[in-house]
């Protein structure tokens, strides 16, 4: 036996558990940190831009085009496409199974197939590993006192952008609120009529002179000379002095200054970024799908402090926005509880085996069986995350257990006054079998949850993993290095100092007290009496896990809130920036009030760009530094915002699975109603009474459509005769529009050895109304110039600026968060039976956001608490080889759980993925004190006991260490429960469930499996009786030999 070998060979049992700890520490220290588990699913994006087009042609050009052709490659999850004027993308989610490259590459040879039938003007479809909506994790500032913001922008452009792209895991960098160099050359339509020139003269004179051409190379005899001919365009007054045609009779030449306006200046003012108040460059860095935002970040302060070290004079960039602040600060806290809990359970150890001699053994045995958990962590390709470290946490008050089981087992033989050395191989034998019983118990509570299907099955492998290596090395531990070390340090308690008299008395006191209890109860009605409570615990337990509100995860302090701002369809920029700026003031106040630590608001919004949207986020200040959580700060400034009429403002928080970032697919704090089908106009009008309904409810905050048909258009159709007649063609038409009230990009001009490009465009005044546009000249056939009022009509109207689709199918959403105390259960259910009270052929329904989630993953749970059960049932009948004993012993479990379920009551918190976990790990724990009374009697009836002699005995000697583990098993949890701080969320939930879940178990655990124990067990036999029967037939066998053999 393991126990033997390591009291006999003690050298050999400490080098085990010393390599435990060597190979731990190499383990641990080669394991990546994450927030969570990666169960981000595979995000593949497709984006292509068609300058000019409208929402209904690329949706019919290239969104459907390209989705028909996606649509075979298989382990797709969900395909969100959305048609812009413009733009379309197309963001493909895929099953977790998927990896992220194959699939990446499966939809470039999709995409490489269909690129011949997309129109000839649209560019070429770019493909990324990442959603194309997602906002940056990582923000970084720039600011200079000594640059004006276009030498700013471009010193960004130049040399910065490409440095942070180039690390790992980082998607894109992208710059906000920079404008960049570019030679704009204003059109003055009015000097253009009156000279007879044509927009089109002006671009092909441009084409023809600003240009660089190889001109080959001069050969001589020794040497080769390439020839350049140089570019002499570079600044404003060249291009002024660019001829539009030849010379006429007076030898006048036309130049380009005639006809307009040149200076170098912004390729588009419209864009703004500032930064607690000041108009400043961001940098923002969008991750790839899966990617590890902590390793992102570190990289990222490491080139941040290598880069200002080289940055101009009075300039200086710092990381605004960090997500992953929130992982490192949460982790930290984390190991902060890891170090209470294990300081408790010294304490633990301390108070109730009296002696430092003993206590110091399961205290020793905590941390090696924590560093041993790296070993199996390690190669199974983990990492240290939120989850494997609450494991952790959790399995420090479990660990504990086997070993003060031996210890108290050996000193209580000790006191008895066996020799040390005896006592612990006798001893450790003796509770060798209930150690094993205990630990595979614990485990296959374990087991179910690593098959749990989807992504909460991803989350909670880890999880299960960490706690079950735990256990089993605990187990190990106990069965090897404490009995060596109880045999070399125990002392009996009576030579032992006050302390441990002190409680050796309180305990029999509470010893005997507890025996004449039991022979009090037991026999009579007690079984009946504790059958009916045992029934309504159950029931009572029942009640309140079906009242109890139900979500995916607590709601957590990430230390940011997010306000998205939203104009009226159509609007512009100046309008945007105005409210915007009333928008900063109302945020900024948390600044001024020392709750925040950095406001940002930057127009167009993180990733789009219509100029009638913004964001703006509040990063609040470290959470000990503060009141406010970002919860509350969320909802006082949905109050505020709520009084600015003429934007839609809203302040959310970050949800916890930042599940492939925005856009219709899982994560993010909302609630989505997606209604499918294949027209926009009757999916509105089905969502509009569910929208007019959640509007009423109060547990809705904002709930609203993407479906607003009110972006105003200004058509213009082509009188085709009369265009004929003159000779006008269409092209020309739509290039001269283009070119005057777009900004066309025609050529390119050097600076500093950088190309940038030459805009044409007409004056902000020439291009305000219908009048301008009538009054633009364009050139027929015979080389007259017409206004375009000649040949077209306009016509003006209402239209839906994005078309979105879900599926293939065309889509509309209604979108909402969720008021505090409202869950996502509770918006699912509401949804669900507006949705059946109007069943209509061709609309079908989806969920997004958290209800994409929560549906997924709510089913899984429960599946795994059913199969734990079974599971713990099964492995104990084979162990006491009975199919009563662990009936009896699983009679706590309704009750553990009743006493986990009232934690939750008492702390306010909610049914979510952490407290389940906790509910399942207290069957191992309310298990585990069952298991030590039935082992024990089922001894003491082998050696001649009555029934009732031996469970009242065994429950007596036993009380102690029932006693210790579970305090133990609560004070591991007791720091979870009370620590705040970043991640206090889940911690606490978790926490409380085992805290009062496992105090609650072991007082009525105490008298109710001795009752049953007591009524029932007479039906059984002992483990061993029927080998004993074997043993006995053969031994009378031989005997029966004896007596015939011939003398």
């Amino acid at each position: 036996m393991l126990s033997d070998l390591s009291v006999r060979r003690p050298v050999f049992a400490a080098v085990a558990a010393i390599i435990l700890c060597v190979i731990g520490f190499a383990a641990f220290s080669s394991l990546p940190i994450r927030e969570l588990p990666n169960v981000d699913p595979p995000v593949v994006s497709i984006s292509t831009t068609y300058r000019g087009a409208s929402a209904e042609v690329i949706e019919e050009r290239i969104t459907q085009v390209i989705e028909r052709q996606v649509a075979g490659i298989q382990g797709i999850d969900r395909v969100n496409s959305s048609s812009r004027d413009g733009r379309s993308q197309i963001t493909i989610t895929f099953n977790l199974d998927r990896d992220l490259d194959a699939a990446a590459n499966d939809v470039r040879d999709a995409v490489s197939r269909v690129t011949s039938n997309l129109p000839d003007q649209a560019d070429p479809p770019q493909i990324a590993k990442a959603n194309a909506d997602s906002s940056p994790i990582i923000i970084l500032n720039l600011t200079s006192t000594t640059l004006d913001p276009l030498q700013l922008a471009d010193y960004a452009d130049r040399y910065l952008v490409e440095r942070m792209s180039t690390i790992d895991g980082v998607a894109q960098a992208n710059l906000f609120g920079a404008k960049i160099y570019a030679m704009r050359i204003w059109l003055d339509a009015n000097e253009m009529a009156a000279r007879g020139v044509s927009v089109d003269d002006v671009e092909n004179a441009l084409n023809a002179q600003n240009l660089e051409l190889p001109a080959g190379s001069l050969e001589s005899a020794s040497k080769d000379f390439t020839i350049r001919v140089a570019r002499s365009y570079a600044k404003p007054e060249d291009f002024a002095r660019l001829p539009l045609r030849a010379a006429d009779a007076n030898g006048f030449v036309l130049r380009l200054g005639d006809v307009a306006r040149i200076e170098e200046g912004a390729d588009e003012r419209r864009r703004v970024f500032r930064g607690n108040g000041t108009d400043q460059v961001g940098i923002g860095l969008t991750r790839q799908s899966q990617a590890n935002d902590v390793a992102i970040s570190e990289a990222v302060r490491k080139e941040v402090e290598v880069i200002n070290e080289s940055l101009p004079a009075g300039t200086k960039m710092v990381v605004a926005v960090d997500n992953s602040m929130f992982t490192a600060e949460a982790i930290h806290e984390v190991w902060i509880t890891m170090g209470l809990s294990i300081s408790l359970v010294v304490l633990v150890n301390l108070i109730f085996l009296g002696s430092w001699r003993s206590a110091l053994i399961p205290s020793l045995v905590a941390p090696i069986c924590i560093l041993s958990t790296f070993i199996v962590l390690a190669p199974l390709g983990f990492s240290l995350n939120l989850l494997t470290l609450l494991a952790l946490v959790l399995a420090v008050g479990l660990v504990v257990d086997d070993a003060i089981v031996v210890v108290e087992n050996i000193q209580r033989r000790v006191d008895e006054g066996e020799p040390a050395l005896v006592a612990a191989e006798r001893g450790t034998r003796q509770v060798f079998f209930a150690v094993v019983a205990t630990t595979i118990v614990l485990i296959s509570v374990f087991a179910p949850l690593m098959f749990l299907p989807g992504y909460i099955g991803r989350l909670f492998v880890e999880l299960a993993v960490a706690i079950a290596a735990a256990v089993g090395f605990s187990a190990l531990l106990a069965l090897s290095l404490s009995p060596m070390m109880a045999s070399k340090l125990l002392r009996p308690a009576h030579g032992e100092g006050w302390l441990a008299r002190r409680v050796d008395k309180a305990m029999d006191a509470l010893k005997n007290s507890y025996r004449a209890s039991l022979e009090s109860i037991l026999g009579g009605w007690s079984a009946a009496i504790a059958g009916g409570m045992v029934v309504v615990l159950a029931a009572f337990a029942a009640l309140l896990f079906v009242s109890l509100p139900k979500e995916l995860v607590p709601p957590e302090d990430r230390g940011r809130v997010d306000v998205s701002i939203n104009g009226p369809e159509g609007a512009g920029y100046d309008y945007t920036l105005g409210i915007g700026l009333q928008v900063e003031k109302i945020v900024d106040r948390y600044r001024q009030e020392g709750v925040a630590e950095r406001v940002i608001l930057t127009i167009p919004r993180f990733g789009g760009n219509s100029f009638n949207s913004g964001n703006s986020v509040v990063v609040m200040k470290p959470w000990g530094e503060r009141k406010k959580t970002a919860d509350q700060v969320a909802a006082e400034l949905n109050k505020d915002l709520a009084k600015i009429t003429s934007v839609r403002a809203i302040a959310s928080v970050r949800g916890p699975f930042q599940r492939g970032g925005g856009g219709g697919g899982g994560g993010g704090t909302n609630v989505d109603l997606i209604a499918v089908g294949n027209d926009y106009v009757q999916l509105a009008n089905w969502l509009k009474p569910i929208l007019a309904d959640a509007q009423g409810n109060p547990g809705f905050a904002r709930p609203r459509l993407d479906y607003e048909p009110t972006s105003p258009r200004l058509s213009v159709q082509i009188d085709q005769d009369k265009a004929a007649t003159l000779g006008v063609s269409a092209q020309s038409i739509g290039r001269a529009l283009e070119t005057m009230f777009g900004s066309r990009q025609a050529t390119t001009y050097i600076k500093n050895g950088q190309e940038y490009d030459v805009i044409l465009q007409t004056n902000l005044d020439q291009r305000r109304s219908v009048a301008d546009l009538n009054q633009l000249q364009v050139r027929t056939n015979s080389g007259a110039l017409v206004p375009l009022s000649t040949v077209v009509t306009t016509q003006l109207r209402g239209d839906t600026p994005d078309r979105p689709r879900v599926d293939r199918l065309r889509s509309v959403t209604l979108t909402t968060q969720l008021n505090p105390g409202f869950t996502v259960e509770d918006a699912v259910r509401f949804f669900k039976d507006e949705a059946d009270q109007r069943p209509t052929p061709g609309i079908s329904i989806k969920w997004g956001g958290q209800a994409k989630d929560y549906l997924e993953g709510s089913g899984g749970i429960a599946v795994a608490f059913g199969l734990a059960l079974l599971l713990v049932f099964l492995v104990l009948a084979a162990q006491f080889e009975s199919w009563i004993h662990p009936a009896v012993i699983m009679l706590t479990v309704p009750l553990a759980a009743l006493g986990g379920l009232f934690g939750l009551l008492i702390m306010g918190s909610t049914i979510n993925t952490y407290s389940q976990i906790g509910l399942i790990i207290l069957i191992g724990i309310a298990t585990k004190n069952g298991i030590l009374i039935v082992e024990f009697a089922n001894q003491l009836r082998d050696e001649g006991l009555t029934v009732r002699e031996a469970v009242i005995e065994a429950a007596a000697l036993r009380l102690r260490p029932i006693i210790m583990t579970s305090v133990s098993a609560a004070m591991g949890a007791l720091p979870l429960m009370l620590w705040a701080g970043a991640g206090a969320g889940s911690r606490k939930t978790i926490g409380s469930v085992i805290f009062t879940g496992s105090i609650f178990a072991t007082l009525l655990t105490l008298f109710i499996v001795p009752v049953f124990y007591d009524l029932l067990a007479r039906f059984t036999k002992s483990p061993e009786w029927t080998a004993r029967q074997i043993e006995e037939y053969e031994a009378a066998e031989k005997s029966g030999e004896g007596q015939t053999s011939p003398a």
